[in-house]
């Protein structure tokens, strides 16, 4: 059967994709594609011969577009009222990001994790670990490889695994560095305990103010991801923490950080400090009474510093 003839094959011979697919290749659960279809009229699947959904090539470009500004803040609503013109004006915006300019060695770790060699993309990250030291490493280079690496899965250049081989190399690199601080302890600095919220399950952002924290001599315990919320109130009074932080990555669903924080406050002594950071715009549109948000790792000395009257550390 030619691809002309064929219904699942576009004129230029690339596939549609079923539900199922979409949903792998742009994190889209098929319950909102289903929604979104009946709301909006977008995306506009056609129908295979069993009559299940079957999303052509373009739309299928332009539903990761839409993943990705999600992921940057902006409303679904917002996003498909215009159609797939009014996508594509939005998504016009991100060419800000994909025009930065890469860190030196970036180019070269991509090409080692496609090749799946992993020593060679711990080495290239502990090379860049000793070129810029732990503070630079953590709260510059770190977020600019994180997006790097994001940008290239989305765009398909990078497969999930590859994207989770970075991950671990990375949360290994900076555990060691880590670990390496324990002895600057400085007995005067608050117990600060580390965790996300259940809807959150990654802890680069963990790592990556744990290793401010450390270069601050604050003793740190992480609790890992996906904690309860009564359950993160439970720990930081059972390991006397002075400051509870959370990590939020871009989140279509701000109403669970929110009332999460709020929820977190009420559990909490006043006394305990709560510190929110991450990508999720929530955190500046609506403050919460009692809730610190860290827009910047590199200003956690001078947050101590105001908090706690902790010296910063130079």
């Amino acid at each position: 059967m030619s691809a002309a003839s064929n219904p699942n094959t576009q004129p230029d011979g690339d596939p549609m994709r079923s539900i199922a697919q979409v949903e792998s290749e742009t994190r889209l659960p098929r319950a909102t594609l289903r929604i979104w279809e009946r709301r909006y009229g977008f995306p506009a699947p056609a129908r295979d011969a069993r009559g299940e959904r079957s999303y052509p090539p373009d739309q299928v470009e332009l539903l990761r577009l839409v993943r990705r500004l999600m992921d940057q803040g902006l409303r679904p609503g917002a996003l498909l009222a215009g159609g797939p013109e009014g996508i594509l004006k939005l998504a016009g915006g991100l060419e800000r990001v994909a025009a930065e300019p890469r860190p030196r060695g970036s180019v070269r770790l991509l090409k080692l994790l496609r090749e799946h060699d992993a020593a060679g993309v711990q080495g290239e990250l502990v090379d860049m670990l000793d070129r810029v030291g732990l503070g630079a490493f953590a709260g510059e280079l770190m977020p600019q490889l994180n997006r790097m690496i994001g940008e290239a899965w989305h765009e398909g250049t990078l497969q999930i695994h590859e994207e989770h081989l970075y991950s671990d190399c990375v949360s290994q690199l900076l555990r060691s560095a880590i670990a390496g601080l324990s002895a600057q302890v400085r007995p005067e600095a608050p117990q600060v305990l580390l965790t996300t919220f259940p809807q959150e399950s990654h802890g680069l952002g963990l790592l990556m103010a744990q290793a401010h924290f450390a270069l601050q001599g604050c003793p740190t315990l992480s609790l890992g991801v996906c904690l309860p919320v009564p359950q993160i109130a439970a720990g930081a009074k059972a390991h006397g923490a002075d400051l509870v932080g959370l990590s939020f990555t871009a989140s279509p669903y701000p109403i669970h950080v929110l009332r999460g924080l709020e929820e977190l406050r009420a559990l909490l002594p006043a006394g305990i400090r709560i510190w929110a950071g991450g990508d999720c715009p929530a955190l500046r549109r609506r403050s919460i009474a009692g809730v610190r948000v860290v827009d910047d790792v590199r200003h956690i000395g001078a947050w101590l510093a105001e908090d706690f009257a902790l010296p910063p550390r130079n």
